[in-house]
């Protein structure tokens, strides 16, 4: 029986052509991007950025990247998106289909993360002219390939089917997570054989502010699932988010510190606001009348514009009540934004307590790290996490309790209270995931379990199996699975992380994605006619000559 490098082949048969291949987030939970393959047309769900440490290896795409026909983007978050401009700058021309609000998310976090990457790599390129042992670098991807990325954005509506090419249909679902996320049902059809397959995406949590709790969806023959809070479960009751905060900020104001927030720009932003408009609304604060709240980060601030624009299709109950009184949900007296490096930095000479809230919300890049440098030191202020921190970032090493970090090159003493809000989660937990997997009204024949770390992904397959009946499969990177045939084709085996640098974004490399493309388009143009063949290799034997040295 054959063999292949890193894997066992379970089956010499090929299938029909509905593959389904997975490339990111297998026993992690970031950089999600599984491949699809079917009616000729080779598909991507999501294709995001990995981030903090990665024990495995992702397996490369089975194809070009000129060959991708379309990408399906579940939501707007990095390690969903992030990579779609590096698609581009290899040569992908598809279209990208997402919810409408999710559209305007990427509209400006993919130009954000591609200014990130740009002014990181020139840092560390200034460092290198002056170190022997510092290697120069190139960002993932540039500006240009993230305006490329979001030009082929298709906004659709949920709840509303699409149909991309003879034989496929699509479905987005609200699924919770994030304004605009969904879960994504998608339809095959190819000769007599019909399959569905759903995408959970990331499946949020209940009764989160501003946005709708997760919808189910009823049928499916496969489901592709996540499983970040695969072992754990918020508390039974809800938290008193609002009391709680008031709290941590009335004992910081009072011994006159700023409490620093780092925030997710997109969406847990916002659902600081959301509390905040209620701490100033109900008087929680005594002795700092009209405290002021600082947003300063300049993404922050155009994706909560994004959130107003977007209240009537994505906005739950309660916050709708609010906004038919005339509230806005999310804006209130004392809420100041700060868009320029200049308002950023006199924050921090301003000495009267504050809340700043600023991105990333992991502490790995962006103005936080300079709020940080200016306040950790500090034993009257307090930093607040407000959400995942994944292994290896900054944020897990400070709330694991490190005594010192190291910030723009120089050691930080951290003497400031770290405190966290506890089951601040945009994730569902063990119980909502195993709630949305038995929305379905039959048992899929099978779930195939991503987007968790390595035990949780082994422990949430074996609790479905076992106690739910489902027939579940947790792969890593690089599995084949046969839609058709219900048939795995390869069955990967873990390959633990190298050290990699992206280099997507260099001339000579641009120049190579570019050949590939080529090739692609000739391919595509396979049975033309003579005439407009002739005319087309014509046209690269005279480029070809001019650069044919």
């Amino acid at each position: 029986m054959p063999c292949r490098q890193q894997g066992i082949c379970k089956t010499e048969q090929e299938g029909t052509g509905m593959k389904l291949m997975f490339i990111g987030a297998d026993h992690e939970v970031t950089g999600s991007c599984h491949y699809l393959e079917a009616c000729g047309k080779r598909i991507l769900v999501d294709y995001g950025m990995e981030q903090g440490v990665n024990v495995f290896e992702n397996v490369e795409l089975p194809v070009q990247e000129s060959l991708i026909d379309y990408v399906l983007l579940t939501h707007a978050h990095i390690d969903h998106s992030g990579m779609l401009p590096a698609l581009y700058a290899k040569g992908f021309r598809g279209r990208i289909y997402a919810t409408e609000a999710t559209a305007d998310l990427c509209g400006i976090m993919l130009r954000d993360c591609a200014h990130i990457q740009q002014q990181e790599a020139e840092w560390k390129n200034r460092k290198a002219k002056r170190s022997a042992h510092v290697e120069s670098m190139e960002p993932v991807y540039t500006m240009e390939d993230a305006d490329g990325a979001i030009r082929a954005l298709v906004p659709c509506a949920y709840g509303r089917k699409v149909e991309l090419c003879e034989g496929i249909e699509i479905r987005f679902t609200d699924i919770g997570h994030l304004l605009g996320s969904a879960s994504i049902e998608v339809w095959l059809k190819e000769g007599n054989t019909e399959k569905k397959i759903v995408f959970s995406g990331d499946i949020g949590n209940l009764d989160q502010p501003l946005i709708c709790d997760p919808a189910y969806t009823e049928a499916a023959d496969y489901v592709v699932m996540e499983s970040t809070y695969g072992n754990r479960l918020h508390s039974e009751t809800r938290p008193d988010y609002v009391n709680e905060l008031a709290g941590i900020i009335q004992e910081t104001f009072d011994k006159g510190g700023n409490v620093v927030i780092p925030s997710f720009a997109v969406g847990r932003t916002q659902e600081l606001l959301y509390f905040l408009r209620q701490i100033k609304a109900d008087n929680l604060i005594k002795g700092h009348p009209d405290f002021p709240v600082y947003v300063d980060s300049p993404l922050a601030v155009d994706a909560t514009e994004i959130f107003n624009r977007n209240i009537e299709s994505c906005f739950d109950e309660e916050a709708m009540e609010l906004v038919h009184q005339g509230i806005n949900p999310i804006s209130f007296p004392g809420l100041k934004r700060s868009i320029t490096s200049d308002e950023s930095k006199m924050i921090n000479f301003d000495s009267e307590p504050k809340v700043i809230i600023s991105a990333s919300g992991m502490c790995e890049a962006g103005r936080i790290r300079h709020h940080l440098k200016h306040n950790l030191w500090r034993p009257e202020c307090t930093i607040l996490f407000v959400g995942y921190q994944a292994v290896g970032t900054l944020g897990r090493a400070i709330v694991e309790g490190a005594e010192h970090v190291k910030l723009f090159g120089e050691p930080v003493t951290i003497r400031a209270q770290i405190k966290t809000l506890v089951g601040m989660s945009g994730h569902a937990d063990k119980n909502g995931l195993i709630a949305w997997i038995e929305g379905f009204k039959e048992k899929p024949r099978r779930v195939f379990i991503v987007h968790g770390e390595d035990s949780v992904c082994k422990e949430f397959a074996e609790c479905l199996k076992v106690e739910y009946g489902h027939h579940t499969y947790a792969p890593y990177s690089g599995t084949e699975f046969d839609l058709a045939t219900d048939r795995l084709l390869f069955e990967a085996s873990p390959v633990p992380v190298k050290k990699k640098i992206f280099i997507v974004s260099d001339i000579y490399n641009r120049l190579v994605a570019a050949g590939k493309r080529l090739m692609a388009v000739i391919e595509k143009n396979h049975g033309g006619t003579n005439k407009e063949l002739a005319k087309f290799a014509d046209q690269i034997n005279s480029l070809c000559d001019k650069y044919d040295r």
